[in-house]
């Protein structure tokens, strides 16, 4: 039976943490209560701190979770494509889609926790969550870039990937108008043509 309780215990934890990361992206850090937390986790809010010592230390943990969810999605994507240019372009595509735009639950963290993360204090877990997540994308993104230079790679992935955000931040902030979707196209352009002239295989899809 203590096997069984520990168990059980485990499975909610992952339980409480899946929605928290789906539910915080939704609505932001701020904008979700325990008790949402734990009713979309099919749990009663009173079990909460059997699990967290705060809701803070959880944000911290569904944070982590999500990019973790983001690396793994984005190295399959990788793998399925022949080349670093191919799966480049593939992961800015899907990231500069309306079907990104329109699901922040299951998108990138970056783009969905940003303004949040934002205004937290310099010292909290869920900021340290949040740097190394975001970290860890742009290293994918690094690793894609053509040549040998790694500060350059790295350069060149910074500034891609603050494309992404903030051309999904401002369409999403207009969704619902027409400059929205002209907003992600320009940005898929104009990632595509940089790309172009470091030996992209394709043009992105118009």
């Amino acid at each position: 039976m203590p096997r069984a309780s520990k168990l059980q215990a485990q499975s909610h934890r992952r339980a409480i943490t899946d929605a928290s990361a789906r539910l915080m992206r939704e609505r932001g850090i701020d904008g979700v209560s325990v008790v949402d937390l734990m009713g979309a986790a099919g749990l009663t809010h009173g079990g909460f701190y059997g699990h967290f010592a705060s809701k803070e230390q959880l944000a911290a943990e569904a944070c982590t979770h999500a990019f973790t969810e983001s690396v793994e999605r984005w190295k399959t994507r990788i793998a399925a494509h022949p080349d670093r240019s191919a799966a480049l372009l593939a992961l800015t595509e899907l990231y500069l889609s309306t079907r990104t735009r329109d699901n922040p639950g299951t998108s990138c963290p970056t783009a969905a926790l940003v303004c949040d993360v934002a205004r937290e204090p310099m010292d909290t877990p869920v900021r340290a969550a949040f740097l190394s997540g975001t970290q860890q994308l742009v290293d994918v993104l690094a690793s894609l870039q053509h040549g040998d230079d790694a500060e350059c790679a790295r350069r060149k992935a910074l500034a891609q990937f603050s494309t992404l955000v903030g051309a999904v931040l401002l369409a999403r902030a207009t969704a619902g108008a027409a400059v929205s979707d002209e907003i992600l196209r320009a940005a898929r352009e104009e990632l595509a043509r940089n790309l172009a002239g470091d030996g992209a295989s394709k043009p992105a899809r118009p």
